[in-house]
């Protein structure tokens, strides 16, 4: 029976179909999407929506920009009617989505990413509790008894996006160790906006509604315990709960956070079960097929071609499978059209005196860029002196520098921030915003000019040797190939 199976395969090598245009239009989109899982490419796009926003708002168009924000838009279900503003669909529901991503990584890393190693998780951690510790600290001593004290909680975000992008310019020259550090110390920052946002920038609790979002809760978590799997339900559940803890008064983008940490992170099949799993398919597959049939036509092999999707499914845990479907869409989509609907404020802003040199401006400035740095050098340099944790494999204080000044960026975390707290108070939100605006920019420029000047460590080194040597070998070949070619011509 085996030898006849193996008959049917030992002279086909079966086709692969493919259209007139199929590779001509691979090579045109393959670089582009090598560009949009770039973390720069987003960095990028979220400073030109940024730039756009400042253009658009200092230009005639400012009336419709402001008209198009505060335009309420409605849903309808009988005598039932939900209304909100354009900015608050963008900033409460669009958000909620970016939430929930932040969510995901923050149960991935401390699941099996970098912090999930207790010697690797230690200074990560200390640095992002004193980089939001000392930033809030200067805010609040500038601050203190003004009318401007609720926004303590602006400097102490940072913007991954923005600090990632920032040493993706670099490239080689920052270890990857570095990277990483950066990237576990920025989320476990998001935990502690998280955390500040949902405890004190929460408005009146309506403990009927607040009770309706617990049993919500509850349902997710008996999913998880009764082994549902399909993210569909979690999210459904998830939309009610983002409605229920808006009705209780509780910022409704924490319904993000508090379903992605309801999605289960372990896959059905581990490794060994999926191969076994996919030999038996494939062997099936073998023996259901028959000289001159196509998947079309033969069920038997499209059950089992649908088969093996599922199990490709299964074999990816759901919190993976949703985690790498959001990274596009809120990088490109959600993250952009948070700063086009939140950047946008007057130039005079920055070029008055009076609007820059007061106190909740230079706060958010001085917090952000003199409080992250002073805070994540600092707890660094106290956690690692104190032998709790070790410095990034091929990392100085150097490196640590200029990771602490990127910390700095605080973009959209600091800006959602500033919504709340200063909601209805338009002057002290342009005058938070500046601040965000400016602080970002210094931060920025001054971590990449730092980072720049970072010695090289010999793992970037080698890493840049590899690849000339790469380029060398493809070169040598290229011109041997091109020395037969013209023998080739010549005999």
């Amino acid at each position: 029976m085996a030898k006849r199976v193996l008959d049917k395969f030992k002279i086909r090598k079966g086709k692969v179909f493919e259209a007139p245009l199929e590779n001509a239009f691979g090579r045109l989109v393959t670089p582009f999407e090598e560009f949009i899982h770039r973390q720069s490419s987003s960095g990028i796009l979220l400073m030109l929506s940024a730039v756009a926003a400042l253009l658009i708002a200092n230009s005639p168009l400012q009336h419709a920009y402001e008209h198009i924000l505060h335009m309420p838009l409605s849903l309808n279900i009988g005598d039932w009617t939900f209304s909100l503003t354009v900015h608050h669909w963008i900033n409460d529901g669009l958000m909620a989505i970016f939430f929930f991503l932040v969510g995901l990584e923050l149960k991935r890393e401390f699941l099996v990413g970098e912090l999930s190693d207790l010697k690797q998780a230690v200074l990560p951690v200390l640095a992002a509790v004193g980089g939001m510790l000392v930033p809030a600290l200067i805010y609040a001593g500038l601050n203190s008894g003004t009318e401007a004290e609720p926004g303590w909680g602006i400097p102490m975000a940072t913007d991954i996006a923005f600090a990632v992008g920032c040493i993706a310019l670099l490239g080689n020259r920052v270890p990857r160790s570095v990277v990483m550090f950066l990237v576990a110390l920025a989320i476990v920052d998001d935990l502690g906006a998280i955390l500040v946002i949902a405890i004190w920038y929460t408005e009146d609790v309506k403990m009927t509604a607040l009770m309706t979002a617990g049993a919500l809760v509850l349902i997710m978590w008996l999913f998880k315990a009764a082994g549902v799997r399909r993210s569909p339900a979690y999210v459904f559940v998830g939309m009610l709960l983002w409605y229920e803890l808006h009705e209780a008064g509780v910022h409704a983008t924490l319904a993000g956070v508090i379903t992605a940490l309801a999605l289960p992170a372990r896959p059905k099949y581990d490794p060994v079960a999926f191969s076994s799993f996919v030999k038996d398919i494939i062997r099936s597959f073998d023996r259901c097929f028959r000289p001159g049939d196509n998947i079309i036509a033969n069920d038997a092999l499209r059950a089992r071609v649908m088969a093996l999707g599922n199990g490709v499914n299964l074999a990816q845990s759901p919190l993976q499978r949703m985690e790498t479907r959001l990274h596009i869409p809120v990088a490109f989509l959600v993250i952009p059209i948070f700063a086009l609907a939140n950047a946008g404020i007057p130039f005079d802003s920055f070029t008055s005196s009076e609007a820059v040199f007061n106190p909740l401006t230079m706060g958010v400035i001085a917090g952000l860029v003199v409080g992250k740095l002073v805070g994540i050098t600092g707890a660094t340099w106290l956690g690692w002196k104190l032998g709790l944790g070790r410095l990034p494999r091929g990392a100085s204080f150097h490196h640590i520098v200029g990771v602490a000044l990127l910390g700095g960026i605080g973009f959209t975390m600091s800006i959602f921030i500033s919504e709340l707290a200063f909601a209805g108070q338009s002057e002290l939100l342009v005058q938070a915003k500046a601040g965000v605006l400016l602080a970002s920019v210094i931060a920025g420029v001054l971590g990449f000019l730092v980072l720049s000047r970072a010695p090289v460590s010999e793992e970037a080194e080698m890493v840049e040797a590899v690849s000339e040597a790469r380029d060398v070998k493809a070169a040598a070949e290229k011109a041997a190939g091109e020395l037969v070619r013209r023998d080739a011509d010549g005999s």
